[in-house]
């Protein structure tokens, strides 16, 4: 098998055919789909930063059939908020283990490990990353995690990293056409 060309590069074959395989994607939120800043002000409000480019990435996958999900350590009504008007439907935060809440989803969508695959930053994410048919890093991941993902992003979390991924499994799925414009 050769390597396959994406827009972000050449990637194995083999993980090509990983993505081919996904019917279940699911992202951690900070560090993954923000850059990992929190911003705290005086008053005790809190921001964070999406990529636009992620929200249109997501839409995406699920027109093609792709289910998406969000476990998050965190809790955050901003999260809550930008999920929602993504239109996912699986959200878990303050979730401080994350693999009874992605066997829960797996079982509740009647998928199996491979079908999904898991986009995370950190060490928590590792026992996901490591139970999934494609576990993915961001490129500004912890050590630990860069070197146990099946693939790396070229981006990093926040900008962009989360639509490289998304690009791969429509790509997977020869639907990678440039599409229709979507509300982000």
């Amino acid at each position: 098998m050769s390597d396959v060309m994406t827009p972000y590069g050449t990637v194995p074959a083999e993980l090509m055919a990983r993505a081919a395989r996904i019917r279940l994607l699911v992202c951690d939120v900070d560090g993954v789909l923000s850059n990992g800043f929190i911003y705290m002000g005086n008053n005790g409000e809190e921001f964070k930063t999406f990529c636009t480019r992620d929200g249109a990435g997501m839409k995406a996958v699920m027109r093609a059939g792709v289910e998406l999900a969000i476990i998050t350590g965190r809790s955050s009504r901003i999260v809550a908020d930008r999920m929602a008007s993504l239109g996912v439907r699986h959200l878990v935060q303050g979730a401080d283990e994350k693999l009874p809440h992605f066997e829960r989803l797996l079982a509740e969508l009647g998928l199996s490990p491979e079908e999904a695959a898991y986009v995370g930053d950190d060490t928590i994410d590792l026992p996901v990353m490591q139970a999934c048919g494609l576990g993915v890093a961001v490129a500004d991941a912890h050590p630990l995690v860069l070197a146990r993902a099946h693939m790396v992003t070229r981006l990093g979390g926040g900008l962009g990293a989360v639509r490289e991924v998304c690009d791969l499994l429509l790509q997977a799925r020869g639907l990678l056409d440039g599409g229709a414009e979507v509300s982000v």
